[in-house]
């Protein structure tokens, strides 16, 4: 049974930074798919990075690109988000996800649909 466990999220001013973890329990961590989502109140879950199994491919929503960054660290189970320069339309609850067998498409990562796995979500508040 995989488990999905997020941290580090908060109350930051705009320009701020801020790191997302998310612990998985579980078997085989390395082949899973790792993706950030996230939530604004009232709509869906919508993506915001995703790595491949062993790191080496990822990729970004439009809108955070060149300010998160996407990592994982397969000996300790856990994926990363670094977010700088923080905007007030950044603020969501973030949420991980786990899914392996899916192909490495966009057509696939990018869909909340595909993952088998969430975390419980970290509330994410950046004010102007």
């Amino acid at each position: 049974q995989v488990q999905l466990v997020e941290s580090g999220g908060g109350l930051v001013q705009a320009g701020d930074s801020l790191r997302l973890s998310c612990a998985f329990s579980g078997r085989a961590f390395s082949t899973y798919t790792m993706a950030w989502f996230r939530q604004y109140p009232g709509l869906q879950r919508d993506f915001v990075a995703v790595t491949s199994y062993n790191g080496g491919t990822w990729d970004y929503v439009d809108s955070v690109k060149g300010r998160f960054a996407i990592s994982r660290d397969n000996a300790k189970n856990t994926l990363y988000l670094q977010m700088n320069y923080l905007k007030p339309e950044d603020t969501a609850v973030y949420y991980c996800a786990a899914e392996r067998g899916a192909p490495w498409d966009s057509r696939y990562y990018t869909r909340s649909s595909t993952y088998d796995y969430w975390g419980q979500g970290t509330q994410v508040t950046v004010s102007s």
